[in-house]
């Protein structure tokens, strides 16, 4: 039985470029193809596929967040990330997204192919070919974590006081995707509830700057 793939990208010559190449390899099948975020979810939605390869940058949003709204619902699902910008913050994004691979769009097409397979068969597992040095320059020199505009926006909510059904209303949310930003801003802070992670926001100026964009 073949491993089924959706596209996700808005060019179209990409995707037919890698259907072709999924094609040619007798165990993978493109099952669909779509241009733009909304439209990936509802197709993998509808269409149930084992893995879904996404571009990073789409004209109705971020590629993460299709991969997201994947790991919201499944954690056997594989998702292959492309983009044209492989920088440090880009390939650890994705992995906190949770993404299965992470691949350049300088890369030949079979390498792509061969992600979707490691995809198929470990989703929850990251593969990068440059994580080991993207590892190696954080440890080096270390970052302050850097929240998404979402999850600043829930930063605050938390600090406010609002529980995670409040938050999901005031910010037109499912409660399970307010859970899951909480999950990560959680994860990026290195907290294990609410209480140390608006310590932590607080030692490295994050509500401080919240408070500065408020007023």
């Amino acid at each position: 039985m073949s491993t089924t793939v959706l596209l996700v990208d808005d060019h179209e010559l990409i995707r037919q470029g890698l259907a072709r190449a999924f094609e040619r390899d007798e165990d993978m099948s493109v099952v669909g193809q779509a241009g733009g975020v909304r439209e990936g979810v509802e197709a993998f939605h509808r269409l149930q596929p084992d893995v879904v390869v996404t571009d990073l940058q789409l004209p109705d949003g971020h590629g993460l967040e299709v991969v997201r709204a994947i790991r919201e619902v499944s954690g056997t699902a594989g998702a292959v990330v492309l983009t044209m910008h492989a920088g440090d913050d880009q390939i650890f994004a994705a992995m906190e997204a949770g993404a299965s691979a992470f691949v350049g769009k300088d890369t030949r097409a079979v390498e792509v192919v061969s992600a979707a397979k490691h995809a198929a068969v470990a989703p929850r597992t990251f593969l990068c070919s440059g994580l080991s040095e993207a590892m190696m320059r954080r440890a080096t020199n270390p970052a302050p974590p850097r929240l998404s505009g979402r999850e600043q926006e829930v930063l605050g909510l938390l600090a406010d006081g609002l529980g995670t059904g409040e938050i999901a209303s005031a910010l037109y949310l499912s409660e399970s995707t307010a859970k899951t930003h909480i999950t990560h801003i959680y994860q990026k802070l290195g907290a294990a509830n609410r209480a140390q992670a608006l310590v932590t926001a607080m030692r490295l100026g994050l509500l401080d700057k919240l408070a500065g964009e408020r007023f």
